[in-house]
């Protein structure tokens, strides 16, 4: 039977704890398997935070978004339900070229330290009890349903819920509430721009169908 997933409050600053992730990278490739062992059980979230890090720059990475979003999705599903997750074998083995993965990584976490000294405890409503961390896990599946949309060529399509699902998972680590709803902020300001993409591409079509009809 799985052990219920608590996530301890912590001293040690986000970058930090990413930096000590990306010193610990080996090899020419990484696995996403090979990354959770090395945050354990307790660093679910911290998975989520890290996976949408490759999406803050405007660098495309071949298997990023499938892998990295299916992996968002799977993991805060699995918080949502209070379990450790599973993960199929496709994903957890998806080798990652390390040149390429870790560079990114490691802007990212410098991305991360900007927003360190803005971390800390408040808003506590938005991130105690069991029910409001369900529902901030689902607001994380979400955003990594969205970042796999097939729309990786037309600008801020991955940036925005990325930051959604950083914002998310960092506000619930550190117990920022303030954190969190800018994380659904950007989850609204996502839903509305790909909304208004789909519009756009409707109306396009129609008037495609009227030239040629």
């Amino acid at each position: 039977m799985q052990q219920p997933i608590t996530f301890d409050d912590t001293s040690k600053s986000l970058s930090q704890t990413l930096h000590d992730l990306i010193a610990g990278i080996r090899g020419h490739t990484v696995t996403l398997r090979e990354l959770m062992d090395a945050v354990g059980e307790q660093g679910l979230l911290l998975i989520c935070a890290l996976a949408s890090l490759p999406f803050l720059l405007p660098v495309s990475i071949p298997g990023v978004s499938t892998v990295f979003g299916a992996a968002i999705i799977l993991v805060s599903i699995a918080i949502a339900l209070n379990r450790l997750p599973w993960l199929p074998s496709r994903i957890l083995d998806r080798k990652l070229e390390t040149a390429r993965l870790v560079p990114t990584l490691e802007k990212g976490a410098s991305m991360v330290s900007r927003l360190d000294r803005y971390l800390k405890p408040r808003l506590s409503v938005l991130t105690t009890g069991g029910a409001i961390n369900r529902l901030n896990a689902l607001a994380i599946a979400l955003g990594g349903v969205l970042l796999m949309f097939p729309l990786g060529l037309i600008p801020f399509s991955n940036t925005l819920p990325g930051i959604a699902i950083l914002l998310l998972a960092t506000g619930m680590m550190q117990r920022d509430g303030a954190v969190v709803l800018g994380g659904y902020l950007f989850l609204l300001i996502t839903t509305v721009y790909f909304t208004a993409l789909g519009l756009m591409a409707f109306a396009a079509g129609q008037g495609l169908a009227g030239i040629w009809g």
